[in-house]
């Protein structure tokens, strides 16, 4: 005789029984020995709510900070001084013997092959990072602040923008230390040049972070593993 689950009986369907908790398929040569409890069969309750809690209003906060760095960053936009010039996203300055800064819009004056256009696509990248990453990290939040049918795949879908924003971003750092090579040292990198690369970095941590937490909190993985 089937045992119960929840205190009702197993469907059968075409292929078997079916659950009626979770409403998924199972042998029938197998419903005679075991099934599983209701409160473990697809539902969304979790083993240890407040640590997940916790982990994603970190994650969140996180990705705040994030953009907060990059939003610095690219507004600043000076991020490399070498040989008493300033390079930068927006301006080109140098510094003369009286120790005033002279700043430029017109890049060409740099004196770098394709510093023009390509400073045009580094800033674009890194705007639109931090655009991306402002859209997933309110995904972010709705998915917490309103928890429905859909709030697992809102947070699925932050994680992924967060990711997106991460390569837009790192795109764009590279890029420039590419096209600045000639002029790079270590102690030349400026403090908003840093910010970017954090961001850059939080941006990859916690969009990898979101996507493992939601799969490890997921009703079907935790049935794998049971």
């Amino acid at each position: 005789m089937t045992p119960l689950i929840g205190g009702r009986l197993p469907e059968l369907g075409r292929t078997g029984l079916r659950c009626p908790v979770c409403r998924d398929r199972f042998s029938p040569d197998k419903a005679g020995l075991f099934c599983l409890p209701a409160a473990l069969c697809g539902q969304s309750l979790r083993s240890w709510p407040f640590f997940e809690a916790l982990v994603r209003s970190l994650i969140i906060l996180c990705v705040a900070v994030a953009v907060v760095l990059s939003s610095i960053s690219v507004c600043d936009g000076r991020w490399l001084f070498a040989r008493r010039e300033l390079f930068g996203l927006w301006h080109f300055c140098s510094v003369s013997n009286s120790s005033a800064l002279k700043c430029v819009t017109d890049l060409r004056l740099a004196g770098v092959e394709g510093m023009n256009v390509g400073m045009i696509l580094i800033r674009s990248l890194v705007a639109f990072a931090v655009v991306v990453a402002i859209f997933g990290l309110e995904l972010l939040m709705v998915s917490q602040v309103c928890e429905d049918a859909s709030s697992r795949r809102k947070w699925s879908l932050g994680s992924i923008l967060i990711l997106v924003s991460f390569l837009l971003s790192s795109t764009g750092v590279l890029s420039f230390s590419i096209l600045l090579r000639d002029h790079i040292t270590l102690m030349g990198f400026s403090l908003t040049y840093w910010c970017e690369f954090v961001a850059a970095f939080l941006f990859f941590l916690n969009g990898i972070s979101g996507l493992h937490i939601n799969s490890l909190t997921s009703p079907r993985s935790r049935l794998a593993k049971i």
